[in-house]
């Protein structure tokens, strides 16, 4: 029995980190720290490997969100510099600089805008939509191998869990009217 209260086989090191932070700290929900501690642990992990995926991509984590941006935008893949940029909540010129490293790999292309002449669009190319949609099923044959380790009623269940964890959060997160 672990001191989470749960039987468990298995101990994984966040098990051995609370049975020591749970000695000096009794009054701490160990079942609260066991599930944050767990999941901020699988997401640097999740990070990590999405990292090592744009890397051989010759993409960073930046550029990607760009190009997923635009692709999902749907066809023709374009929209404004200045629209990116509040969607990925940059500056302007933080994007720019992310757009001058995509179009110099030649992934986007900018083009003048047909209804305002001192304007420009940003389009996805040819070349930058192979290179997302690689790299994203390239990421999801890793994450699939991460989640091999439950059954697919497991899934379902840590699906739903996750799900009301986040409606949890989102319900907080909105304004008060």
């Amino acid at each position: 029995m672990s001191r989470c209260g749960e039987r468990v086989a298995e101990r994984d090191h966040i098990d051995r980190f609370l049975d020591r932070f749970g000695e000096r700290l009794p009054e701490m929900d160990l079942v609260v720290e066991g599930i944050v501690e767990r999941i901020g642990g699988l997401n640097r992990r999740l990070h990590r490997e999405m990292d090592d995926t744009l890397e051989d991509f010759g993409l960073n984590s930046g550029e990607w969100k760009v190009l997923g941006a635009l692709w999902r935008r749907g066809e023709p893949h374009r929209v404004s510099p200045g629209e990116l940029a509040k969607v990925e909540e940059l500056s302007t010129g933080a994007m720019t600089n992310r757009l001058d490293r995509l179009e110099k790999a030649g992934h986007v292309r900018r083009l003048p805008d047909p209804e305002d002449r001192r304007a420009l669009k940003v389009e996805l190319t040819a070349k930058g939509k192979r290179t997302w949609e690689k790299a994203i099923l390239a990421q999801a044959k890793k994450e699939a191998v991460f989640a091999s380790a439950l059954s697919d009623k497991e899934k379902q269940q840590l699906t739903t869990l996750l799900r009301k964890l986040m409606l949890g959060y989102e319900k907080r997160e909105q304004p008060k009217a």
